[in-house]
């Protein structure tokens, strides 16, 4: 094997020399390709490790936080029911508690949702456009068929979303009876759900009093 390829004088070289440089050479090739990418997975898998642990125990922190504040807003409510801010028999609890510069907003919602009876009725929604794009002249590309199997997709759950179910109702006049009978089913199996508690933080500009909102998001910083 040649050790300084610089210094090789190719030319002086025989047939068989140059044919062992060259297999040199690829070898010498293979084996760099080789370490770099083993440097490069290395680095890829410790960064990504690293960014993993990271997270989880970002998320462990968040979901603490999210535990502690519910039982401790919880509670205040109650206090806030004893001293007569909210009615005691309110069920939605919204309000704000403001201290110097630092505001709370507690917003509680109905969030509206289905039973088991949706899951019927998307399974004959499904068999129902199945049928309808065979029929279809455009088939898949048909533009009902495609508006209407976007609107059942589920969330990362596994629920259907209440907003785009709800814009199937809209397409009722598009189909015929037997359309009409599924979305009938859907608004049976509409039910409420739960009630959502949100939770925003605002802080006050000691400056121009403007309030802004603190948001714990990689979006909002």
């Amino acid at each position: 094997m040649v050790e300084n390829v610089k210094n090789v004088d190719i030319k002086s070289m025989s047939k068989e020399q140059r044919a062992a440089l060259m297999q040199q050479l690829q070898q010498e090739d293979r084996e760099d390709r080789i370490a770099r990418r083993e440097a490069y997975e290395g680095l890829r898998a410790e960064f990504m490790q690293d960014t993993q642990n990271r997270v989880q125990e970002l998320v462990e922190h968040v979901r603490e936080f999210h535990k502690w504040l519910e039982s401790e807003a919880s509670s205040f409510t109650e206090v806030m029911k004893d001293y007569g801010q909210i009615r005691g028999g309110e069920q939605q609890r919204s309000y704000t508690v403001t201290e110097g510069d630092f505001k709370l907003e507690i917003k509680s919602n109905k969030v509206k949702g289905f039973d088991e009876r949706a899951d019927l009725a998307a399974e004959r929604l499904m068999d129902y456009l199945k049928r309808y794009m065979q029929k279809s002249d455009k088939g898949q590309d048909d533009p009902m068929y495609q508006m209407a199997m976007t609107l059942l997709e589920r969330n990362n759950n596994g629920d259907l979303d209440y907003k785009s179910i709800s814009k199937l109702y809209e397409l009722e006049d598009k189909f015929d009876s037997e359309y009409a009978d599924i979305m009938g089913l859907f608004k049976e199996s509409n039910v409420v759900q739960r009630n959502a508690t949100n939770y925003y933080f605002s802080k006050k500009n000691p400056k121009t009093g403007v309030w802004t909102k603190i948001e714990p998001s990689f979006c909002r910083l």
